[in-house]
């Protein structure tokens, strides 16, 4: 019998539910799952049409029902289920009319944005043939313009068809280029890195869009209903494409909560599309929260829970549909038989003991990996091809200066400098002016740093081109006068890449101590993160020896895979005026070498007035520097010279035709990921790296000729650390090139850089405690903020389970023990639609992901851990822990202990060197067996790490030679700052350190975590919300689920 739109079922009659679905789809365990479940309240009849009535029979003589569902796949006759749907007017779960939008991925954001959805900034390309010319489309190097709008790499492609899913993400120059595509999973890839590609697709129309910084994770939700959505993370394919796995082949998803935003944003959407049961793919970033793809009919997979909530929400909206007599309150049992919820993996709980003081917080500021020298080379031009080249890329301003970093305008100084440089070398015989030799040998080395590794990686070279003097000339059009510059200071620096004992330092050893090295808690921290319960945040500086530690780190922490570009723009974010720089102290930095060099060069040294050198040697100024520093000085400038000789011999043999046709078998670019030696180049005598004899030569003579000034007499003691770095590089990379006493050169330049170094920072305490704090002032304010925030977290979690508690013992008889779950969104936690969810305490902008404990089978499911890494230089580490070791000695603390332990200051001051990789830690615990008020419920542990050790290299022995075999040097454990037993509240190491940090006003207020924010309101029903929740999720754990 025909069913009029709006109809009732017949008292007593069943409500025919028709499945007019691909049986692939249908055959699926999830609905599966809820149609049985569906079935089981004896309300409904299924009715299932199969693929031979859909593809074959007409509409007539379909069966007929009450409500259908129905929804496109591949192969389905949408056109048909439309006809039917029109003649037997059925209710209909997911409308069928809007699924066309879905096939196209332009419609489906003009309706999004229709509807005040947010989504990422987009712009759309369309072509009416392949490979069509658009006036409107501009592709440049390291971005596209869309009708005036661009669209900087990181930038995703997307084709317009939605059922077309080869998705590109391309990479900036900056940090290595190359394209990475996305598509549908194929055994455990969803992604693959193309490192040569550069351009974008023409062969179509597309969408392109901005890319949004996810931390690495995508969050897929499932609306059922309205007023019903279940949300779920996996790791982004965006990161390295491999697919996260369990024993039974599924993919890793762990639920997480929505906030109140992205709730309402998952109800307007399933309004917007009149989809009933839909999923879409949410992107948080940055504090906002975006709809970048809707899917349509979609359920979650391996979820008992989501299915009883499923057919629950699904049978309501079929009775007010159909049946509004009968009634919709749920029974008080369930009537179907309660599976058993899927085990844990063993893997993902927390093992041990339960204790009373749990990890909360871990922040480490660590130094990147072992690199290449840094260098750089001055020179002044008057050549017009390069005055022009200024000119071209600074606008045209005679007096501005011009920064060339693209590939683009490298290769236009390639270009310039090739016709510049001469044919041939002119002998030292050659009556050439001496300036003019110079020149041309500097202008060789430029031109060979360009071609070096066969193509250019702006993240590693960059020149200023620097206007010195100008001349009047006439304009083109002879009227009137105009400047034209005439001489300019070029300033080529390069170097400082990580090289492959740098990867292998962060990426295996590292990782394999690293765990228990920083967070002390062995794999447990993996666990955490791998079930949404450990807040990673990655920071890096903006060098890009620094920025590619930070990547190989979370390379090898996350048991990542491919090559680190991805992994560096999906994971790391930059924040240079964190993380780099020294301009904010320079003028005490100045004052503190103009000192150090009076020591150095005298033999003098001054007693600090504080205390004596013998008690405490660390007050004394320019403490650890050798008492025969001058004499050391000559036998430095001695000992350079001799080995500079023997690489200038050695780069005389090389042939200078391999500049026009560089080696092409090393490539920067390419070579980022890898962690092993280059043998070949090794086995032919060539230097390490893509360092040819030329570059090592131009090296060495820098040093040899900035370290002491002959016709002066003058030693410049800045660059005693870049003679001990030259010296420790080719130590440990080229000693098969056999260079002679560069082991004595490596003793004498250890001796005074380890005085000079650690006092170029600050002469005395006062100074390095000045310098320190001005340095490392606004990463020592957000550590600040990372430890308040966490502790503000611990403590609102501590509060809602105290209210919880007592809710559920004075409710107890209220709430019968299998009573069903609250599935509707709770009016108290909507808020409309909107790019961020924005609160007056918002915090910082970082995105957070917490589990659902409604549906997570995990123990301690609340549990969790925030982790900050920063990954920084030199400067930073040596700053903040001055800072740290010294902050008692401030006017406004006088009186106060050290936060360091007097053997700690002792060992610190006998560390002359915090190598690569070294590290500073700090760990916050918190005692949930002392009251909330009581300041020792959170105690701070400091711990750091000294980086590569060097003293295997010290010994003949079968050690040293496979440490210099494989070019790399072991990373030290951790010590202790603090007496083992002490406690440092986290109250005193605010009032110690506030002074030197950035005031807290000037970040943004911190805030409850993200995923929380529903948790946290002070409403009586979000409240009565969260007793249910809990007795629901205590039954459901005493009934087997752990």
């Amino acid at each position: 019998m025909e069913v009029d739109e709006g109809a009732s079922v017949a008292v007593g009659g069943k409500i025919k539910v028709g499945v007019c679905v691909m049986e692939k789809k249908v055959s699926s365990s999830p609905m599966g799952q809820i149609l049985d479940r569906l079935e089981s309240f004896g309300e409904f009849e299924i009715l299932q049409f199969g693929d031979k009535t859909i593809l074959e029979d007409p509409i007539e003589s379909w069966p007929i029902c009450d409500c259908l569902i129905a929804f496109h796949s591949c192969g389905y006759p949408l056109e048909k289920a439309q006809a039917y749907a029109a003649l037997r007017k059925p209710f209909l779960v997911n409308e069928l009319d809007p699924q066309y939008l879905l096939h196209d991925r332009r419609k489906v954001y003009e309706h999004l944005e229709m509807y005040g959805i947010p989504v990422p900034r987009y712009a759309c390309v369309n072509r009416k043939v392949p490979n069509e010319d658009l006036d409107y489309f501009v592709e440049e190097e390291d971005f596209v313009e869309v009708n005036g709008e661009r669209f900087w790499k990181p930038f995703v492609e997307k084709p317009v068809n939605g059922d077309d899913h080869s998705i590109m993400i391309y990479y900036p120059s900056s940090a290595g280029g190359g394209m990475k595509e996305l598509f549908r999973k194929i055994g455990n890839r969803s992604s693959e890195f193309h490192p040569d590609v550069r351009r974008v697709r023409r062969e179509g129309s597309f969408i392109y869009e901005e890319f949004m910084p996810t931390g690495g994770t995508d969050v897929k939700v499932y609306t059922v209903g309205p007023e019903y959505a279940h949300a779920e993370a996996r790791k982004s394919p965006v990161v390295d494409g491999v697919v996260m796995r369990n024993n039974d082949g599924k993919e890793v998803r762990y639920p997480v909560l929505l906030t109140p935003a992205e709730k309402q944003m998952a109800r307007q959407l399933c309004i917007a599309f009149r989809q009933a049961v839909c999923g879409f793919d949410l992107l948080r970033s940055e504090g906002c929260s975006y709809v970048c793809d809707v899917n349509g009919w979609s359920f979650v997979k391996n979820s008992y829970k989501y299915y009883d909530d499923a057919a629950c929400v699904l049978r309501k909206m079929c009775l007010d549909a159909k049946a509004p007599h009968l009634s919709s309150t749920l029974p008080p049992n369930f009537p179907w038989k309660v599976n058993k919820p899927v085990k844990p993996n063993e893997g993902l709980t927390r093992q041990g003991s339960e204790q009373s003081e749990e990890l909360r917080c871990v922040i480490a500021v660590i130094r990147h990996g072992d690199r290449t020298p840094k260098q750089k080379v001055k020179l002044k031009v008057t050549e017009e091809k390069l005055l022009n080249l200024m000119l071209k890329y600074n606008g045209g301003k005679p007096r501005a200066e011009t920064k060339l970093k693209s590939a683009v305008q490298l290769q236009d100084l390639l270009d310039a400098t090739r016709m510049l440089v001469p044919r041939t070398r002119s002998g030292r015989d050659s009556d050439s002016d001496p300036e003019d030799l110079e020149h041309a040998e500097k202008l060789r080395q430029v031109k060979a740093v360009l071609e070096e590794g066969g193509h250019f990686s702006g993240i590693y070279r960059k020149v200023q081109l620097k206007p010195l003097k100008w001349v009047k000339v006439p304009k083109n059009d002879g009227e009137g006068e105009e400047e034209k510059p005439v001489e300019a200071l070029m300033i080529l620096k390069y170097g400082g890449v990580l090289t492959h004992s740098g990867r292998k330092q962060v990426c295996h050893y590292f990782t394999m101590n690293g765990l228990n090295m920083i967070a002390g808690e062995g794999t447990g921290l993996l666990r955490l993160h791998s079930t949404y319960r450990h807040d990673l945040k990655i920071y890096s500086s903006d060098e890009g020896r620094v920025q590619m530690s930070a990547a190989a780190f979370a390379k090898g922490l996350l048991d990542l895979e491919g090559q680190l570009t991805p992994i560096l723009v999906s994971l790391v974010s930059k924040d240079s005026s964190m993380l780099d720089g020294l301009d904010t102290a320079s003028i005490e930095m100045e004052a503190a070498k103009a000192r150090l060099n009076e020591i150095v060069t005298s033999g003098k040294k001054m007693i600090h007035e504080n205390g004596s050198s013998e008690e405490f040697p660390w007050m004394t100024d320019g403490s650890g520097v050798p008492p025969n520093a001058q004499q050391l000085l000559h036998e430095l400038v001695t000992l350079t010279k001799n080995v500079t000789e023997q690489v200038r011999i050695l780069a005389m043999g090389e042939n200078e035709n391999l500049t026009h046709e560089p080696y092409d078998m090393y490539d920067q670019a390419k070579a980022l990921g890898k962690t092993n030696i280059d043998s070949d180049r090794i086995a032919s005598g060539l230097p390490c790296g893509s360092e040819g004899f030329l570059l090592m030569f131009a090296r060495w003579i820098k040093l040899a000729r900035d370290l002491y000034n002959e016709r002066k007499d003058r030693f410049d003691i800045t660059q005693i650390p870049d003679v001990y770095d030259s010296c420790k590089y080719d130590l440990l990379h080229n000693s098969h090139l056999g260079l002679k006493g560069l082991d004595e050169l490596f003793k004498v330049a250890q001796l005074l850089a380890d005085g000079v170094i650690p006092n170029e920072y600050g002469i005395n305490p006062q100074q390095k405690l000045k310098i320190g704090s001005k340095v490392a002032r606004r990463l020592m304010g957000k550590i600040l903020i990372d430890l308040r925030n966490t502790r503000e977290e611990a403590m609102s979690v501590a509060e809602l389970k105290e209210q919880v508690t007592y809710s559920l013992s004075a409710s107890k008889k209220q709430h019968d023990k299998n009573s069903p779950p609250k599935l509707f969104i709770n009016s108290d936690d909507v808020r409309r639609p909107g790019a961020c969810d924005k609160n007056d305490d918002d915090d910082d902008k970082e995105t957070k992901y917490r589990l659902d404990p409604k549906y997570a089978n995990v123990k301690k499911p609340e549990r969790h851990v925030r982790t900050r890494l920063y990954f920084t230089s030199e400067s930073h580490i040596h700053s903040l822990m001055n800072v740290l070791r010294y902050c008692n000695l401030d006017e406004s603390l006088q009186g106060e202990d050290s936060l360091i332990s007097q053997n700690a200051l002792e060992r610190l001051f006998k560390t002359k060197e915090l190598d690569y990789m070294s590290y500073i830690v700090l760990r916050l615990f918190e005692n949930t067996e002392v009251s909330l008020e009581d300041p020792k419920r959170f105690r701070i542990e400091l711990t750091f790490s000294r980086g590569a050790d060097l003293s295997p290299l010290e010994n003949n022995d079968e050690e040293a030679e496979s440490l210099l075999r494989e070019h790399t040097l072991p990373i030290m454990g951790p010590e202790r700052l603090q007496e083992v037993g002490s406690c440092l509240t986290l109250e005193t190491m605010e009032k110690m350190v506030r002074p030197f940090a950035m005031p807290p006003e000037d970040f943004p207020p911190a805030s409850a975590p993200v995923g929380f924010s529903g948790y946290f309101s002070k409403s009586a029903a979000v409240l009565e919300r969260l007793v249910k929740l809990f007795h629901n999720y205590k039954n459901s754990s005493s009934n087997g689920k752990s």
